[in-house]
């Protein structure tokens, strides 16, 4: 009996803390034309020129902070626990592959593993609850050009987003009351940012994207394929789930790069502004990430920890990412056999 595949792809981590190892990884990561959406020849200078020489033993030496001699990157520990408690969950019918759209375990190696076990179908899952063309896109476009050189292909379909998805919304809420939220002087929603003209791209009216303050507030018809928009409506679905009022939360964006206006408003600004109101607990959901890695366990519990103690307050407590939850498995399950 033929069997399903299924390809979970996550965004990637290096394959070691190296400064050799971090820079490759830039490089690959940022030359994505969805990532840094400009000219060719303006990327390819931009990153291999300044960013991947300059900005690679910095992040180097944040990957050594958050590296396990064990387990290497928490991103990948995390993922590859999720892939097999997947195939577990699932069983002997489906073929559950794990890869990275940049580094390792590549994509390719990934799908020819699934082409090789003659699988009747693809399922690929990438794991961005909400969409944007430089992660979820991009993965539809490297899997679709590789399978396209195939000489037959199996059926192909894709998870498109699960920004509303119930069960991935109790895992982030579970996770929540381990820390008693309502001890917490306020909560952020703090998503992975991105280029405003990513979001302005993603407007197929070209009239409604920031034409208004509250253009976001709201999943609507016209605004279904924004990234923040769904990550508005992910933040609007755990604080129901937890009874979190709308005055006690924000919903912001982390993560810049260059000095184009992103996504906003910017996590840091919204750190700095609560701690000048005399707050002294922040609570943190990070709902842009099904694994913790660097962006959550370093930059919101390091980063931002630091900026609010040195501005008067006194804790930043991340809540933790999906991980391997059993209910999270659950909800992979779902969206691998829907």
């Amino acid at each position: 009996m033929s069997k399903k595949g299924i390809l979970l792809v996550n965004l990637g981590t290096p394959d070691s803390p190296s400064n050799a190892d971090v820079r490759k990884y830039l490089r690959e990561f940022l030359m994505d034309a969805r990532v840094i959406d400009i000219n060719p020849i303006a990327r390819n200078l931009l990153v291999k020129g300044v960013i991947a020489p300059t900005r690679g033993p910095k992040s180097a030496k944040l990957y050594r902070e958050i590296w396990d001699e064990q387990t290497g990157s928490p991103l990948l520990h995390y993922s590859k626990l999720q892939q097999q408690l997947l195939q577990d969950k699932l069983g002997d019918e489906y073929i559950v592959e794990l890869a990275m759209r940049y580094q390792s375990p590549s994509i390719e190696s990934a799908l020819e593993r699934l082409k090789a076990a003659l699988v009747q179908d693809i399922k690929v899952i990438p794991m961005f609850p909400q969409y944007a063309s430089a992660s979820t896109g991009s993965v539809y476009e490297k899997v679709m050009g590789l399978v396209g050189k195939w000489p037959t292909s199996p059926n192909i379909s894709f998870i498109n987003s699960f920004h509303d998805n119930e069960l991935m919304i109790q895992t982030f809420a579970d996770n929540a009351l381990k820390h008693q939220p309502k001890t917490f002087d306020h909560i952020l929603f703090s998503f992975h940012g991105l280029p405003q003209r990513q979001l302005i791209n993603s407007d197929h009216t070209h009239s409604y994207c920031l034409k208004s303050s509250d253009c976001c507030q709201t999943l609507n018809d016209t605004n279904k394929f924004c990234y923040s928009a769904q990550s508005h409506h992910t933040a609007k679905l755990i604080a129901e789930k937890l009874n979190i009022p709308k005055e006690k939360y924000t919903i912001c964006f982390q993560s810049r790069l260059g000095s184009d206006p992103w996504v906003q408003p910017y996590t840091s600004e919204i750190v700095a502004k609560l701690a000048a109101e005399g707050k002294k607990r922040l609570l943190v959901f990070c709902p842009a990430f099904v694994a913790d890695c660097l962006e959550t366990v370093y930059e919101v519990t390091r980063e931002y920890g630091d900026e609010f103690k040195a501005l008067g307050g006194e804790q930043v407590q991340l809540v933790e990412s999906l991980n391997d939850s059993p209910t999270w498995i659950e909800a992979l399950a779902g969206l691998a056999t829907a």
